[in-house]
């Protein structure tokens, strides 16, 4: 099974078109993914998921959803943490290869199917960018998520300096997506790099949570702005 044909156009899918390619994307990689995740980021992505799991700061016990959870990366860092995770994801092949351990649920991350204000946290690694409408998830998330509760999101990001942001385009826009080629999906690790367009700046993302019920809402750059992580608490 291979990538969806959506990503070797010269625009991006949008909408239903979206959702439909990036769930058979994720299908078609999951069994390698972890493998290439690795190497790409030279473990990296190991450090900004323990990253994002620290910055919660939830009592010991607290349930916490992650989102577009993938094989369950994040699940096994949250449990380590002393969290209870549950792993929800779109694509079915990625559950099926979660090896966590944590409870498992296919679902659309835009409708959630938990009641409101019912989990202590949220996470979600690197999928922001695959969403069909990044407001409705934030807005999403103030739904779930109890007044006090944190989420903690990852993605990629576009370094500021510009010496690094030369060099990481030169590595992310044509070795990741030979790494990926070789040992997983071409198609799906040439839409990698240009699925970066999807998302808005920073300032517009936090405006978002804000409206959303994160009044303090942050941003941070990691790895010199290659990855960027969200927080937040939601109000009282």
């Amino acid at each position: 099974m291979s990538a969806p044909a959506s990503w070797n156009r010269d625009t991006l899918p949008e909408g239903a078109e979206k959702q439909a390619a990036v769930r058979d994307m994720f299908d078609a990689i999951a069994p390698r993914y972890d493998l290439v995740n690795r190497i790409m980021t030279f473990r990296l992505d190991v450090r900004w998921r323990r990253r994002a799991v620290r910055s919660l700061a939830l009592p010991t016990g607290g349930r916490v959803l992650d989102l577009a959870s993938g094989t369950g990366d994040l699940c096994l860092d949250l449990a380590k943490a002393g969290y209870r995770p549950l792993s929800v994801d779109l694509s079915l092949g990625m559950l099926m290869a979660d090896r966590s351990g944590a409870p498992r649920v296919q679902a659309d991350i835009l409708r959630l199917p938990v009641p409101d204000a019912s989990v202590d946290g949220v996470t979600c690694g690197f999928a922001l960018r695959n969403l069909v409408d990044l407001g409705r998830f934030f807005d999403e998330l103030g739904r779930v998520v109890r007044p006090g509760g944190r989420i903690a999101l990852l993605d990629v990001g576009i370094p500021h300096n510009g010496l690094v942001r030369w060099g990481h385009g030169i590595y992310f826009g044509k070795v990741v997506p030979r790494i990926g080629g070789w040992l997983s999906d071409p198609a799906a690790y040439r839409y990698l790099p240009r699925s970066v367009a999807y998302l808005p700046p920073a300032a517009d993302m936090l405006a978002m949570l804000q409206r959303a019920g994160f009044a303090d809402a942050t941003h941070d750059e990691l790895s010199g702005g290659i990855t960027q992580l969200l927080g937040g608490t939601r109000d009282r």
